[in-house]
């Protein structure tokens, strides 16, 4: 059985969060990278700089967090893996989830590369769910 990167991005990136950690290391992969590319566009992560340790190349990434806040800390990001190995989960254009009604999104695997669900919907072309991000 495969490891499945997406799912370890994930847990990595939700653990540093619940940890008040600065930042991650995740093994780069041309779908990790589309998909950090991503998460820094649209503002849920802060910088991202590639890394080489040997032959192997890693993404370091800062996350964002909420400094000097009193009071219970709360995680800001909040990442659900949706389509998986076992189970793969596709949607056409006109049925993509809205996450929050529009304030998070979902990242999908189409045709055209990996992209969010507004430019999925504005291109026309459904794809595989792959997380949702709020």
């Amino acid at each position: 059985m495969g490891r499945d990167t997406i799912a370890d991005i994930i847990t990595s990136i939700r653990n540093a969060d619940m940890n008040r950690k600065g930042t991650v290391r995740i093994a780069s992969t041309s779908i990790t990278e589309n998909i950090v590319k991503i998460l820094l566009r649209e503002g849920f992560i802060e910088n991202i700089r590639k890394h080489r340790e040997g032959n192997k190349y890693f993404l370091v990434l800062t996350l964002r967090h909420r400094r000097n806040r009193k009071g219970p800390y709360r995680t800001i990001l909040n990442l659900k893996r949706i389509s998986r190995p076992g189970l793969r989960i596709y949607s056409n254009s006109q049925k993509i989830p809205r996450i929050l009604g529009g304030m998070g999104i979902v990242i999908l695997s189409t045709s055209k590369g990996i992209m969010t669900d507004r430019e999925a919907r504005l291109e026309g072309i459904g794809g595989e769910l792959l997380c949702c991000i709020w």
